[in-house]
């Protein structure tokens, strides 16, 4: 393979096969010789030769392979660091020439809660920014494999490190107990975690993603209550809140979800404790996905919306 490259200038001096680095990448994202091959519309010989020839060339292994499964080595994790990288920055100006002005339609992944409370009374500011701009939301439940769906941009809670894409913080977050004006008016201020555990929760199921419940809140403010009192137990937050608002009880509130309700006063922020999580919101582009002006634009209005409307 040396022989075949001593002549060779500039860059094709140091990177011998374009086409091996981009059937690399798809292996490598995908996690799969077959459904790399699928992709690309070759078969899966062809991907195994491309991939077997750079390992050659560049003397190192890229992939444990198993019996059915494969797995980046440390070489070729960072290979493809910079790789799926450079191949969005590729295909953004690419799509950016010869896009023109036409709309184009993008694909943003949330939570339920996420999406109710952040991203639609926010959607009159981003199509003024974006006028060609068409959104399609989808929620999810879970955290899903973007390698294995259409998705553009997923906003996820969490500590920014997932190995399907590309993750750019967007905001802190904090939560704290909220209420209704009319119920703070009938019950008071509770003067302490003692006096809040025995008033009227409103609970929602935890998630695997981090997000916090009641037990969890009080125990990571080194509380201890011996009894929690739930006035409503719900399976999604957002119907936590609107219990909230309908002046059930109190439900955990997250600062920068309900701030356009905390603004407007139909939530009350209740002083008693708050906690500070140490996950984040991100937004994730998945690897092999261009970060295209419009994407870039959709993460730049998601992160820059932080308290405004």
């Amino acid at each position: 393979m040396k022989a075949a490259t001593d002549g060779a200038k500039g860059y094709r001096r140091l990177i011998p096969s374009m086409t091996a680095l981009i059937e690399f990448e798809a292996v490598a994202r995908l996690s799969s010789f077959t459904i790399a091959a699928d992709e690309l519309g070759v078969t899966q010989a062809a991907v195994s030769r491309q991939v077997r020839i750079l390992e050659e060339t560049l003397g190192v292994q890229l992939f444990h392979r198993g019996h059915r499964s494969i797995r980046l080595t440390r070489e070729g994790e960072a290979l493809f660091a910079v790789v799926a990288e450079s191949m969005q920055k590729i295909a953004g100006i690419f799509d950016r020439l010869s896009s023109g002005n036409e709309e184009q339609e993008l694909v943003l992944a949330t939570t339920a809660a996420f999406s109710q409370f952040r991203v639609l009374p926010r959607l009159a500011r981003l199509k003024q920014l974006q006028p060609n701009l068409k959104l399609r939301l989808t929620t999810q439940m879970f955290t899903a494999d973007l390698r294995h769906n259409e998705v553009d941009v997923a906003v996820r809670y969490g500590n920014g490190s997932w190995g399907d894409g590309t993750s750019t913080w967007l905001f802190d977050e904090e939560v704290f107990p909220v209420c209704s004006p009319s119920w703070l008016e009938a019950h008071g201020t509770p003067e302490s975690l003692a006096d809040l555990a025995g008033t009227a929760l409103i609970d929602y199921d935890s998630t695997s993603e981090g997000w916090l419940a009641w037990e969890e809140w009080f125990h990571a403010l080194g509380a201890r209550p011996p009894r929690l009192h739930y006035a409503l137990r719900c399976s999604l937050y957002t119907d936590a809140v609107q219990a909230a608002r309908h002046g059930q009880g109190v439900a955990l509130g997250w600062g920068q979800l309900l701030h356009d309700l905390l603004a407007s006063g139909e939530l009350v922020r209740l002083e008693v404790a708050s906690l500070k999580v140490r996950d984040s919101y991100f937004a994730v582009v998945r690897h092999g996905r261009a970060l295209t002006p419009a994407i870039q634009a959709l993460i730049d209005w998601l992160g820059g919306e932080k308290g405004s409307s």
